[in-house]
């Protein structure tokens, strides 16, 4: 679907509220003065005259549609809107189309093509639509909720700027309620109210304009000249929480929750559970992250995790929700409080990342398996020294690497739970093999 919108149409009566209060000007723009402050990268690209193909990824009602307007205004560019979703390779030949007529007009007008949901071209459309981008007969404007880095093609990666623009704050979602109320859009509001509706908007300006614009007409059916917080309940209900169970917000939610247990914090390890459980997230998902949690950042340092994580996982399996919750819930504060080693994870790295660089070196003879007569005559498994035989259970001054290969030391246990005493082990046994080895090295009749 291809929207062209010339910049300097007339204003179309009965608009929506977002569209009215919609900025006409970089001036006017609420929030993302990370990027759109003084000096700030996107502002000077305004600045320079010069329009660049970008990306602008953000959670939804940021203003991604609201800049890249902008940019065109800015530019005294055609405006040209194509859905990733909606749209289709014909819409693209129609943008390229107009672009070209634009470009070879009287005015030689510059294009800008506006991509929503960009993260959602497809091959055909992106085959059709890069190299007229390459060519400069337009320049290219991606909105996205999902991580570019993996969700947009990387041939149209390439060519873009990325921006990231943030969720508005308290302070932005005041300032769009008091410009609406300063153009009489919608009644006078009490602060507890307010406080509420921002909440509600979480971050996003599109729902709160949409909001208030319900709000509004509820409010005159009525005869409400106040809205206040009792009249604000009864009308929205219960309030509702964006949370986006595919997207970028989703994985936000859980790094928090997997480092809020790794920091030992069972507060906020909880806190951030509750939430993706809120939110729609499959129990059975975050019981798989749980178990992980606990191979991956408790370890040896506590084992016991481990079995109680697997054992909320089969009692969720057993009762399902609500109640399998709890047993999840529990887990996750028990890795909290636990002790914390990721001496397991980081051997298990070193060790595949050695391997993987190094040669393929022969097993010792000793260590072979040697299930045939042939095999013993080749003297595999001749030497080897069964450990359960030696004193204490341990073969002092054995040698399990292959020949010339220096200890790696891939796993060092910390000093914390369980690894305190694996520690204090491995080093009496490396106590009895240097011993034994330095016995071995003395020479013959001393």
């Amino acid at each position: 679907m291809v929207t062209h919108i010339n910049s300097h149409s007339p204003a179309v009566p009965h608009q929506p509220l977002a569209e009215r209060l919609r900025p006409h000007t970089l001036a006017e723009v609420i929030g993302q003065q990370h990027v759109l402050g003084e000096g700030m990268p996107l502002r000077l690209a305004f600045e320079s005259g010069r329009p660049h193909s970008c990306i602008l990824w953000g959670p939804p009602g940021v203003g991604k549609t609201t800049i890249a307007r902008l940019m065109a205004d800015a530019f005294d560019a055609q405006f040209i809107s194509i859905s990733a979703v909606l749209g289709g390779v014909k819409d693209i030949r129609e943008a390229v189309e107009q672009a070209q007529a634009a470009r070879s007009g009287l005015l030689q007008q510059r294009t800008i093509v506006f991509v929503d949901e960009v993260h959602r071209f497809n091959k055909s459309q992106q085959d059709a639509f890069l190299p007229h981008v390459e060519s400069g007969l337009f320049t290219f404007i991606g909105a996205t909720t999902e991580n570019p880095s993996f969700e947009v093609n990387s041939a149209l990666l390439s060519r873009a700027a990325v921006y990231v623009l943030q969720s508005l704050t308290a302070d932005d979602l005041g300032q769009i309620v008091a410009r609406a109320q300063a153009i009489k859009a919608i009644p006078a509001i009490e602060d507890e109210a307010l406080d509420r509706l921002i909440a509600y908007a979480d971050g996003d300006a599109r729902r709160l304009l949409n909001t208030l614009e319900t709000l509004s007409i509820t409010a005159e059916q009525a005869g409400v000249e106040c809205i206040t917080d009792g009249w604000l309940l009864k009308v929205l209900g219960e309030r509702m929480r964006r949370y986006d169970k595919g997207g970028e917000q989703f994985y936000d939610t859980i790094s928090a929750l997997h480092k809020s247990v790794r920091g030992s914090d069972p507060d906020a390890a909880l806190y951030w559970f509750c939430r993706m459980l809120d939110g729609g997230a499959d129990p059975r998902y975050l019981a798989r992250r749980i178990v992980r949690m606990a191979w991956e950042d408790i370890g040896l340092a506590d084992p016991r995790a481990m079995q109680m994580c697997n054992d909320a996982a089969a009692t969720y399996e057993r009762l399902g929700s609500p109640e399998g919750e709890l047993a999840l819930a529990q887990a996750v504060i028990y890795l909290a409080v636990a002790p914390k080693s990721n001496a397991g994870y980081m051997a298990y790295n070193k060790a595949k990342a050695f391997v993987k660089g190094d040669t393929t070196r022969p097993v010792p003879l000793h260590l072979r398996n040697a299930p045939t007569k042939l095999m013993k005559q080749l003297d595999y498994g001749r030497d080897y020294r069964y450990a359960h035989s030696e004193e204490g259970g341990f073969a002092a001054g054995e040698r399990y690497l292959p020949e010339g290969m220096e200890d790696p030391g891939f796993y060092q246990p910390v000093a914390r739970g369980l690894e305190i005493k694996i520690g204090q082990k491995l080093a009496e046994l490396k106590a009895l093999n240097d011993a034994a080895r330095a016995e071995d090295d003395e020479p013959a009749g001393l």
